[in-house]
């Protein structure tokens, strides 16, 4: 919702809440190749903390102060998987309250920082321990608000103002902005509001609209769903943020969504990372999920469907996470690929010999010898400036003896310094005929050189 104030002409906001709402609709195509219905992207990220969860805490803040539960100088409480914290923050920030924040310790420490970085303090709770467990970031968040005085906990799962403020503004938006086309909803379900609030008001117009829920293994909506049982062996731990519950949110409604998606937590990190690539928005572990739900349901689509997939968060939240290969490597979701000090712990001969430019050709041939090196680096001034490779001696050499007398005469240019993380396939890419070998710098500041035979032995 963009307001203005007209005097002197000047369009500005009065404050950054204002500023909530009226996100784009972005059409992605690269990451789903044959799927022919339109499909776009609600770009939540647009909003003041990056997420879609401004909308919901600015309502449930603004309706606690019509019915009294919160006052003027009173504590917000609430238990957050990062993004409501982070939409319930800046709204306190603005209108002068308090923030107390309960979270698990499976959440990024991104979010956790940002939330201190808005002013308020942050508990973190065990993930792996049952809701109703005194340890649960739900319980810890109930106790301490019937500790402190003049505080509210907001309990954004039963808090009915959550889904409230997607009927009033996300389901609106989604209606003009595909001019009452839209024909499929897809987004990640954890509190239920987003999906029950929009749903509801986009069935009052067409009730043909389907709504599909993306939930994880682990969770047990989709069980739920389809049988009416809570089941708790459904639950375990998982990755994924923002989706999937070991509880029931009071905010799902569960007869407007038409069907639960399961994505593995591999996938939706996967699919994050693809629509980073090849789509270029950086979005959180919630919306590829959404997005490789949608890919896993690709067959029920037609032509001229048009689908919009509500995304939660910024990828910003994430860079220690689904966007760090070591952290996606570590969990099996990338394939293991050696890397440039991979290489170098399988060497035989680990020597490390570099030259000046004023070392002499047949210095440069017995190094070459002797310690069974092709190709030598050239420093100079502590900087590296050239290489010499044995063909490139040998050639000069017979074709013109009496005239070279040292490497400067020779000298190709300096070779590439690399990282010793540097995998494989960014070598072969790097290496060439051209650019016989690198230079990799390790951890501890020393070097060495990887050579275009090294790079074949580990292939």
């Amino acid at each position: 919702m963009y307001l203005s104030n007209i005097t002197n002409s000047m369009k500005y906001c009065k404050t950054i809440l204002e500023t909530i709402g009226n996100t784009p609709l972005v059409q992605i195509k690269k990451i789903i190749p044959g799927i022919k219905a339109t499909v776009l992207i609600k770009v939540e990220t647009f909003n003041p903390g990056n997420s879609i969860k401004d909308r919901m805490a600015l309502k449930m803040l603004l309706d606690a102060e019509a019915n009294g539960n919160l006052k003027p100088g009173g504590t917000i409480i609430e238990c957050t998987s990062g993004n409501t914290g982070m939409g319930l923050a800046i709204a306190a920030a603005v209108r002068g309250y308090k923030c107390i924040f309960t979270t698990t310790d499976k959440q990024s420490k991104e979010k956790i920082d940002l939330l201190k970085a808005l002013g308020a303090d942050v508990i973190v709770c065990p993930t792996n321990v049952h809701p109703d467990d005194p340890g649960s970031y739900y319980s810890v968040a109930k106790r301490i608000s019937s500790e402190i005085p003049n505080s509210f906990w907001f309990n954004q799962y039963d808090n009915l103002s959550n889904r409230q403020a997607h009927y009033e503004s996300t389901g609106p938006e989604i209606w003009e902005q595909t001019d009452g086309k839209v024909t499929h909803i897809v987004t990640g379900v954890g509190t239920g509001g987003t999906i029950s609030g929009t749903a509801r008001f986009l069935k009052e117009q067409n009730k043909d609209i389907k709504i599909w829920g993306i939930d994880t293994y682990g969770s047990v909506f989709k069980k739920y769903h389809e049988t009416g049982i809570f089941d708790e062996k459904e639950i375990y731990p998982y990755i994924t943020e923002g989706i999937g519950e070991d509880i029931l949110p009071k905010n799902v409604d569960f007869s407007l969504i038409d069907h639960f998606e399961k994505v593995s937590d591999k996938d939706g990190a996967l699919m994050a990372r693809k629509i980073a690539r090849e789509e270029g928005m950086l979005l959180g572990y919630s919306a590829g999920s959404a997005v490789a739900g949608l890919w896993q349901m690709r067959a029920e689509l037609k032509e001229d469907d048009v689908v919009v997939v509500i995304i939660h968060d910024h990828g910003s939240r994430y860079v220690g996470k689904i966007y760090n290969d070591d952290w996606m490597r570590e969990r099996g979701f990338l394939e293991s690929e050696l890397r440039a000090k991979d290489i170098l712990a399988k060497k035989l001969k680990k020597e490390f010999i570099s030259i000046n430019p004023d070392t002499a050709i047949q210095e440069v041939l017995r190094l070459m010898r002797d310690f069974d090196i092709s190709q030598l680096p050239v420093m100079e001034n502590e900087e590296w400036v050239g290489s010499v490779g044995e063909q490139q001696v040998i050639s000069a050499l017979s074709e013109n003896r009496l005239q070279i007398s040292s490497v400067r005469d020779i000298m190709a240019p300096a070779l590439p310094v690399v990282s010793e993380d540097t995998t494989v396939s960014q070598l072969s890419k790097i290496i060439s005929r051209q650019i016989p070998a690198v230079i990799v710098k390790k951890t501890a500041g020393d070097f060495q050189i990887i050579s275009q035979y090294d790079l074949i032995q580990s292939l």
